[in-house]
């Protein structure tokens, strides 16, 4: 059968070779003699070659006794024999940081030659080699470690297509990071300049103006209880409720579930068609269109909200709504409530220890700081809705790109390990 991935780049059809990883590469045995590096290095699955300081806040290694340590130059291999879920036999990752260090002798480092470094990598973030280490090494010694012997790992097989095949693989993989990297960088600039306007245009606690406004608006803001603006109410289903459970034609309920998700409920075959008698029994907990959501219970979840933004959404018995009244801009209003000094004034009135939870009192009576004129809340309301839409286009751009790298390291390698 040949030896061929199901995606390949025009102009290359020949079937790929399969060399022993000690065609390709040398193991490093060079140890740190008289301390040269002084710089120890780890392999983590998440970030890659990563100085030990940087990861774990401070050099785990003794700095007195590194001579033993294997040198890792800039561009070697190393395999973590370390195994957790996102890497079920181990992680190999190539030193990218620009420089030399070491690593423990726990670690396997090699040195290629003969093949394209960048292609070597990303076949690396495959599942393909997974195969052969199962095959050949031993994850049941230790619950925490693969047991695999230097020797029998550098027998592994690499599917080896030609050069300029190798080169444009890596570079696709690389520009495919590059961009992954470009958006998620974006996503927590707007996180970042969110926060930071946060506190700029809310009062700070005990005073009536904040120090950013927009023009026309110089009134002071007014202290108000949320009870006294907003109907609240918890819904009617308990606690066994999950979010796909569905009354009778398909209408859907929010429940915790969506607060872990940080996704609301689809509605099946577009907007459903509720029974009369269903409508009339539950009409009192179905969502409007700018109804706001907290999750009652958890000592993460409480904090969470959602402005639906589409109705004939139910919520169950886990789940307050907050609906205001009409003098109050809703968009605003879930603004404020997004506020860390409003979301830790109500945590910390949360009841219960394991399982801390809210309700509708302790919604009632938090104080909120607000603008009278509308028109200033709805300016707030709308600036901030702006910053949210921009996280979730490149959050969502973000998490399309890292499916295609999923899906193109599944189908531009062969799958034959």
């Amino acid at each position: 059968m040949a030896n061929t991935p199901n995606i390949r780049f025009k102009g290359f059809a020949d079937d790929w070779e399969q060399r022993k990883l000690s065609e390709i590469a040398d193991k490093v045995t060079e140890k740190n003699k008289n301390n040269e590096f002084s710089e120890p290095l780890t392999n983590s699955a998440e970030l890659g070659i990563i100085s030990q300081k940087d990861y774990f806040e401070r050099e785990v290694a003794n700095q007195e006794n590194l001579d033993g340590y294997y040198i890792v130059r800039n561009d070697d291999f190393v395999y973590n024999p370390r195994i957790s879920v996102t890497a079920p036999v181990g992680p190999i990752n190539r030193n990218r940081l620009g420089r030399n260090g070491v690593m423990s002798p726990l670690y396997t480092v090699f040195r290629t030659h003969g093949i394209d470094n960048l292609y070597l990598e990303f076949y690396f973030k495959t599942t393909s080699w997974h195969r052969f280490m199962k095959l050949n090494g031993d994850s049941g010694a230790r619950f925490d470690r693969f047991t695999i012997s230097s020797t029998q790992f550098m027998e592994m097989p690499i599917p080896f297509p030609n050069k300029e095949e190798q080169r444009k693989i890596g570079k696709y993989f690389h520009h495919l990071d590059h961009l992954i990297t470009l958006h998620q960088r974006k996503c927590d600039e707007v996180k970042q300049l969110k926060k930071f306007m946060f506190q700029k245009m809310f009062p700070k606690n005990g005073e009536l103006i904040p120090e950013i406004r927009f023009a026309g608006f110089t009134d002071d803001w007014e202290q108000h209880k949320l009870g006294e603006f907003s109907d609240i109410k918890t819904g009617p289903f308990g606690s066994t409720l999950h979010a796909d459970d569905y009354i009778n034609d398909g209408m859907p309920i929010i429940t915790t579930e969506h607060f872990k998700s940080g996704q609301l409920p689809t509605v099946k075959d577009g907007i459903p068609q509720v029974s009369e008698n269903d409508y009339c029994r539950l009409s009192s907990y179905i969502l409007n269109i700018n109804d706001i959501v907290f999750s009652r219970v958890g000592s993460v979840d409480i904090n969470a909200l959602v402005t639906p933004f589409q109705d004939k959404w139910l919520f169950s018995g886990r789940v307050l709504r907050v609906r205001p009244y009409a003098e109050i801009d809703s968009m605003f209003l879930h603004t404020l409530l997004e506020t860390d000094s409003v979301r830790n004034d109500i945590i910390s009135r949360a009841v219960g220890q394991t399982m801390p939870s809210i309700n509708t009192e302790i919604l009632k009576i938090t104080s909120l700081c607000l603008p009278q004129d509308i028109d200033e809340q709805r300016e707030i309301g709308e600036y901030f809705c702006i910053f949210d839409r921009l996280i979730n286009l490149h959050q969502h751009k973000c998490d399309q790109l890292k499916e295609v790298k999923r899906f193109m390291l599944q189908n531009m390698f062969p799958q034959k390990g």
